[in-house]
């Protein structure tokens, strides 16, 4: 499997404008020059996972976040997440997400059909 690096460098741009930080400063946090920053965020360069890693930690945000596009398996963080969530709510609030969240599905899914068929 082939890596989208384009995916990747808009990831880590998203990411770092959401910081509100420029190319420069995380340039400067990561040890990496303000060309080769750039040419990472359009997906001219190739990153290895060591400067994934120095930048997911400048930009406070996980390398998951980074690779979501790539990842095979990419819905374990957000079940993850999703459990994190569930463990501060009550017995009812549980339900109650439980029926919206089975709803939405249906929903998508009688959505995603109706496409198809047309």
């Amino acid at each position: 499997m082939e890596l989208d690096y384009k995916a990747i460098g808009k990831r880590i741009k998203i990411a770092r404008i959401n910081a509100d930080m420029t190319q420069e400063h995380l340039s400067d946090l990561t040890e990496l020059s303000p060309s080769h920053m750039s040419n990472i965020e359009t997906g001219t360069a190739k990153v290895s996972l060591t400067t994934i890693v120095k930048i997911a930690n400048a930009l406070s945000v996980t390398v998951d976040d980074l690779l979501c596009d790539n990842l095979v398996h990419a819905k374990v963080p957000f079940e993850q997440d999703i459990q994190q969530l569930l463990d501060g709510c009550n017995e009812l609030e549980i339900r109650l997400i439980k029926d919206l969240i089975e709803s939405t599905l249906n929903t998508l899914r009688r959505d995603a059909n109706l496409r198809g068929n047309h």
